[in-house]
């Protein structure tokens, strides 16, 4: 390979690690929201995969049963954080090209 490919391979690696920081800070911003229970949990997370609102309708409080609650809770937590990933990973495919580049799969975890 000469040092002129090898150069141009640099420039188009910097390029491609700016363009992705970029959407790292843009996801940040971005959210997805998920339900549990037909809507009565709701959780939202963000594109750094930070849960950043709980919403909890009060008929599903019920003292005497915690357990679906947390289950509730956990289901839409779980949901949102995957939907985040998942939209994390779509934006980044826009500017890899779908190519898997290694240590790229897991930027937020």
């Amino acid at each position: 390979m000469s040092k002129k490919m090898i150069g141009d391979l640099m420039k188009q690696a910097q390029v491609m690690q700016q363009e992705m920081g970029k959407i790292q800070e843009e996801s940040k911003k971005k959210t997805v929201e998920a339900s549990a229970g037909g809507g009565m949990v709701v959780a939202t997370a963000n594109g750094a995969l930070e849960v950043v609102s709980i919403k909890i309708e009060k008929d599903v409080v019920n003292p005497e049963d915690i357990e679906m609650l947390q289950d509730l809770v956990l289901a839409a937590i779980n949901e949102a954080l995957r939907q985040a990933q998942q939209m994390v990973s779509d934006d980044m495919s826009k500017v890899t090209g779908g190519m898997n580049i290694p240590g790229m799969g897991n930027m937020f975890g």
